[in-house]
């Protein structure tokens, strides 16, 4: 039996603790999870208890220089990645972050060339990707494309409302109260950056619609160009280098129980709908069913949720079985087409009060969801 693969964590925030490191507790038959850094003390010791960490240091400087790891995990709000991950490249071979990679397409391109430089293969924690349903439907996709059984592809369509992405999480998260530190922020945003709502579009653009925009090129197999951006932010029309139609919706509707993604990959004579898990799902994936003129079917998946799924994707980049299902390059050109579509709606004299109305709203409900968890 190989040996287990020896994972470091640096982080053990709210993403840190329910989506990455819950993962890799459920893998040890394939990882030991050998270190946290983690600066809030009593909150890390707390975390390596309950999940099996044998060692906790103050940073990711103590981690890296006590430690010889096959894989690190880091899991750190997006504007922090340009201080912290030029250290970590040449201190280990393979590399986790979440999405997105950066604020800004500049940041974003300079660490791609850093990661090269040191040899460091970084994926980028599209967990979408990993869900057992995407990848059955981007299977079926592939084939229909490659055999002509069905036609040509036509329209690929993703609506993404908001919802509960975090699923009604049952694990608690630990906070043991410390301070926490200040973190060193991304700077050089874009220069049409000039406010409040500009900053904002531009934040929720590289937090939220580089999820859909990755699918959406993972779906269509191609790159594929901005067409339209409407001002409200709710639609944007693509299309794709081979002439493809796409259309994404972002936020046409908002719920507070359930999440409704739902990605439509249309052919001549049939189509795929896949509906992702929610990010938080546990134990169970998204679902898909396809279409051939009357015949109409479900997909039978594994039970298993995006995130454990991308956990053992990251397990065998690190093997060198795998490469990853987003890297850094992929992650920076997302970032680009952000900056692409939130320009394109900046141009409507209409946008900024728009987007007031939007960051207030969306304020509030992170405020709602925060609450529940700590209750």
């Amino acid at each position: 039996m190989p040996e287990k693969l020896r994972i470091g964590f640096v982080g053990a925030g709210f993403m840190g603790q329910l989506a990455h490191i819950r993962s890799y507790a459920r893998l040890t038959d394939e990882c030991e999870l050998v270190a946290l850094a983690e600066p809030r003390r009593r909150t890390a010791e707390q975390v390596a208890e309950r999940y099996g960490i044998d060692r906790v240091y103050r940073d990711h400087r103590e981690l890296v220089e006590a430690e010889a790891l096959d894989g690190i995990v880091a899991s750190q709000h997006f504007t922090h990645h340009a201080a912290l991950l030029p250290d970590l490249y040449p201190a280990v071979r393979h590399l986790f972050t979440e999405k997105p990679l950066a604020l800004a397409p500049a940041t974003a391109d300079r660490l791609v060339a850093l990661a090269r430089a040191a040899g460091c293969t970084h994926m980028v924690g599209y967990h979408r990707r990993s869900d057992p349903a995407t990848r059955e439907a981007k299977r079926v996709v592939d084939e229909w494309k490659s055999s002509g059984e069905l036609g040509p592809l036509r329209y690929v369509r993703i609506c993404y409302p908001s919802g509960d992405w975090i699923d009604n999480a049952q694990t608690a998260l630990i906070d043991a109260g410390d301070e926490r530190p200040a973190l060193a922020g991304e700077e050089q945003p874009p220069d049409f950056v000039t406010d409040d709502e500009s900053r904002y579009a531009l934040w929720s653009g590289a937090n939220e619609l580089v999820h859909p925009l990755n699918l959406l090129r993972h779906l269509l197999g191609e790159r594929y160009r901005l067409e339209r951006a409407h001002v409200s932010g709710r639609l944007y029309a693509f299309e794709s280098e081979s002439g493809v139609p796409a259309a994404i919706e972002m936020t046409p509707y908002r719920t507070t129980t359930g999440w409704d993604e739902e990605a439509l990959v249309a052919f001549d004579r049939g189509c795929v709908r896949l509906r992702p898990a929610p990010s938080l799902a546990d134990g169970r994936a998204g679902t898909l069913e396809t279409r051939r003129d009357a015949d109409r079917s479900s997909a039978t998946l594994a039970p298993l949720d995006p995130m454990e799924a991308q956990a053992a994707d990251f397990l065998r980049v690190c093997r060198g079985e795998a490469d990853p299902p987003t890297d850094a390059a992929e992650a920076a050109e997302d970032l680009h087409l952000v900056v692409e579509t939130v320009r394109a709606r900046l141009t409507d004299p209409r946008a900024r009060e728009l987007l007031r109305v939007e960051r207030d709203a969306q304020a509030r409900v992170w405020q709602e969801r925060l609450s529940s968890l700590s209750r």
